[in-house]
């Protein structure tokens, strides 16, 4: 599907879809007459993508976890042992602690919150 079909599936905008290939978390196909082909695949990597954005985390974050969320197990992954994929294991753990991290700050903020709100009545 083209930029705009692929967007609207995704719930954002084509300006969004070519801001996430210029920072390297997107990576459509072309079409033989050169223009930007995206397919089911691209359109939930799109979803994730814009999920944790929306989440808070950063560009790198993202770049880090994109990969690990998506369907089909990253090519790093095929060779265990291997020292790149020992470097990957350890950074997909790290992102992971930091996710954890996140998420238990929400969940006090949270807490707090429904604590004063229960206070009020």
């Amino acid at each position: 599907m083209r930029i705009a079909e692929a967007a609207r599936a995704a719930g954002t905008t084509p300006r969004a879809l070519r801001w996430y290939q210029q920072h390297g978390l997107l990576e459509p196909g072309r079409s033989p007459a050169g223009y930007r082909d995206y397919d089911e695949r691209a359109v939930e990597r799109v979803r994730r993508i814009r999920e944790l954005l929306d989440l808070g985390f950063t560009l790198i974050d993202v770049r880090a976890f994109v990969d690990l969320l998506d369907r089909e197990v990253p090519a790093v992954f095929s060779r265990p042992g291997s020292p790149i994929c020992r470097l990957a294991l350890e950074r997909a753990r790290a992102r992971l602690a930091v996710l954890d991290e996140r998420i238990a700050a929400a969940t006090r903020i949270r807490d707090r919150l429904a604590e004063r709100l229960a206070e009020e009545g």
